[in-house]
């Protein structure tokens, strides 16, 4: 339940923004492919610990998207962050209910981004 080395590799390689504080204040959402039993709310808040060095805002999902509360087959998906299961060989592709959550994590994201750039007062339409 970690970041790939790759992506922690790339963060690693941040320090440069962190100091300038570039990315203080940007926003911020994660999304996670593991396989089984792979931790995605903990790959997820492990990303979540650089972010928040940075200043970045942080934007989970939480529990808006009603497919979090279906249990009746395996799926990703997390109040932290969009998820899928690939399986051990990658081979799984995102289900129906996985693309849902993650057109959700997108729209609050987005939503988001667009409150920060309108005057007080002028929020878009929330979910």
């Amino acid at each position: 339940g970690n970041m790939s080395g790759q992506m922690r590799t790339f963060l690693d390689q941040t320090g440069g923004l962190w100091a300038s504080g570039a990315l203080y204040g940007k926003l911020a959402s994660v999304f996670s492919s593991t396989g089984t039993g792979g931790g995605q709310e903990q790959t997820i808040t492990s990303t979540w610990t650089t972010l928040a060095h940075h200043g970045m805002v942080i934007v989970p999902i939480g529990y808006g998207a009603q497919e979090l509360f279906d249990v009746s087959q395996v799926r990703g998906g997390t109040p932290y962050g969009a998820t899928t299961i690939a399986g051990g060989d990658g081979s799984r592709q995102p289900s129906n209910e996985e693309l849902s959550i993650d057109r959700l994590a997108a729209d609050r994201a987005g939503l988001q981004a667009l409150s920060a750039a309108r005057p007080a007062g002028k929020n878009p339409d929330w979910r």
